[in-house]
């Protein structure tokens, strides 16, 4: 008895470990998969608004040479813009479907609800209620810890958002460099 006792413990000791490694790694799953729908929806939001508005930015008040420190910035990308469009983008992962790479076993996470009311190819996309809200669930915490940082990038950076804000910033996507482009 004592022999088969001490042949399950390691046993046991190895599954509790492979469990836990797989909750992990579901649990970045998620967190990446939210960061970068996060990214694809402000980016989305972002070119909707027409390139040529603009908005009033500074201090009203007037300097003692009577001069006002105003500047024009494109609304689009203006922060209180971005803040408002930040409010609601998170309601927006309920448009989103699982999908798991056969090879690696890995979760990504697609849009699964078209924009524009086309049909979408959804035959590799799993739609569950609990994903969607374990989804919108980490694009809020995500948005809560780095809104500073979201805002800072969606003000000035345009090129490769996903990669610089969602891997190398926030460290949510550290697989995610080898992800193609085009994977959520």
């Amino acid at each position: 008895m004592r022999e088969v006792a001490l042949l399950l413990t390691p046993c046991v000791l190895l599954c509790l470990l492979l469990s836990s490694c797989q909750a992990a790694r579901q649990g970045q799953d998620i967190r990446c998969g939210a960061c970068r729908a996060l990214v694809d929806e402000m980016e989305w939001a972002i070119s909707q608004i027409d390139p040529k508005k603009m908005i009033q930015t500074g201090s009203f008040r007037i300097n003692p040479d009577g001069s006002q420190s105003i500047r024009e910035v494109p609304l689009a990308r203006s922060e209180g813009n971005l803040l408002e469009l930040m409010d609601g983008v998170c309601d927006r992962m309920e448009d989103y479907g699982e999908r798991t790479n056969s090879n690696t076993n890995r979760k990504s996470y697609v849009r699964v609800k078209s924009r524009k009311g086309e049909a979408m190819d959804l035959s590799e996309a799993a739609l569950d209620s609990r994903v969607t809200a374990s989804l919108k669930f980490a694009c809020e915490t995500i948005v809560e810890q780095h809104e500073d940082e979201i805002i800072e990038f969606f003000a000035h950076e345009r090129d490769n958002v996903k990669d610089k804000l969602c891997s190398r910033r926030t460290d949510l996507c550290d697989h995610a460099l080898k992800m193609p482009h085009d994977e959520l």
